[in-house]
């Protein structure tokens, strides 16, 4: 099963961006989402997640900027993208894992297609 990710686009420097990720209550239940991004060139690195119960841990390149909910009664994890900067240029992916606190992309599976955040300058 994998993940849609939506709400990505064109937005200057400084603006912002709401991301959201959908999948079946039987793929969130339990688990921990997270966000992950990969810009042209470069390895895809973790930005965000959240667990079942709602412990969330972030990147330290996004403290403070991103903000990750999630909604399990819709099924719904989105992540809240603010003063953006143009290196948080990237496609966007979320994807389940059960091993809360890791930041490794082999500790979460169900990648869907990403989303494009593009920063302008």
């Amino acid at each position: 099963v994998q993940l849609q990710a939506s709400g990505g686009g064109l937005v200057q420097a400084g603006g912002s961006l709401r991301l959201s990720c959908a999948a079946s209550r039987r793929t969130f239940s339990w688990s921990v989402v997270g966000w992950f991004r990969q810009a042209p060139g470069k390895e895809r690195e973790f930005v965000a997640a959240i667990s079942w119960s709602g412990g969330i841990y972030y990147a330290d390149s996004v403290e403070g900027r991103f903000t990750i909910s999630r909604d399990n009664a819709r099924n719904t994890v989105d992540l809240r993208l603010n003063n953006l900067k143009p290196e948080d240029t990237a496609v966007y992916y979320c994807a389940t894992g059960l091993n809360y606190g890791s930041q490794r992309t082999q500790d979460f599976g169900s990648w869907g297609q990403g989303t494009q955040v593009t920063v302008s300058s």
